[in-house]
């Protein structure tokens, strides 16, 4: 069993770029598929500003069909499903320099691809549930939203930021300590970029396409991942092939 896992990590010494670059075309497409799809359709909408506490957050979502919640739920389980699985991209790079780093990074994307769509559904539902009680029972919705967002919701979620923490520390340690072909400052890239779109919407005020995109603020940073770390791809494998070459180098000074 040794043997067979030494073989396994020894395979992505030598990066298979073609195959990542395709994991990040595909990423991209889902990450955009679960930013558009899945979270800009729930998101969409603004606040009552005359309401406060979660009143107030509620009535974001007061105007969403259940025909909208079907959509976000089903479009965004597809997106986010593909996208976290496009993460062994990322994988397979930290894995060409540290087994260790490698390991630690595919603990947190498998608990990633668990409960990552799991979350987004139980988001949705969370919205129906309000909406449905809103109309039958409004003084109700509230109350019954969060009991059930508490029973149902915040146990996944909470399960969800232990995989989603360990995963992008580790991404960015192996970056940053140039344990990967990528220049060292390519740990920008990483999920984490999504807080600063709920920042920058934040500043945006109660806009309806503010709300959305920060809605979708998890797929915007695997987009940006995704993206810069396929832009900066050319480089990474100018530097590999000199890390495996270095008398090379040295020839040709000679």
């Amino acid at each position: 069993m040794e043997s067979n896992m030494k073989e396994s990590d020894d395979k992505y010494k030598n990066p298979d770029w073609d195959r990542i670059a395709h994991l990040f075309k595909i990423g991209i497409f889902a990450s955009l598929l679960a930013l558009i799809g899945g979270d800009m359709i729930l998101g969409w909408g603004t606040a009552d500003m005359s309401l406060s506490g979660m009143e107030q957050y509620f009535s974001r979502y007061s105007g969403v069909s259940d025909a909208r919640i079907f959509w976000s739920g089903l479009l965004g389980m597809i997106g986010i499903t593909i996208e976290t699985m496009c993460f062994f991209g990322v994988y397979r790079i930290i894995a060409s320099g540290s087994e260790r780093y490698a390991h630690a990074y595919r603990a947190g994307l498998i608990g990633m691809l668990t409960f990552g769509s799991f979350c987004h559904v139980m988001c949705c539902a969370v919205i129906y549930h309000h909406n449905t009680i809103q109309r039958i029972a409004p003084a109700l919705a509230i109350e019954e939203s969060i009991a059930f967002a508490k029973y149902f919701l915040i146990p996944v979620t909470a399960i969800f930021f232990v995989f989603f923490l360990v995963m992008n520390i580790v991404q960015i340690a192996a970056f940053a300590k140039g344990m990967t072909p990528y220049p060292k400052w390519c740990w920008v890239f990483t999920m984490l970029t999504g807080f600063i779109d709920i920042i920058v919407m934040r500043l945006a005020g109660n806009q309806p396409w503010a709300y959305a995109l920060s809605t979708g603020w998890l797929s915007f940073g695997s987009f940006v991942t995704f993206t810069g770390l396929l832009i900066n791809m050319p480089k990474a494998m100018a530097d590999h092939k000199s890390r495996e070459n270095p008398n090379k180098k040295a020839e040709v000074r000679a």
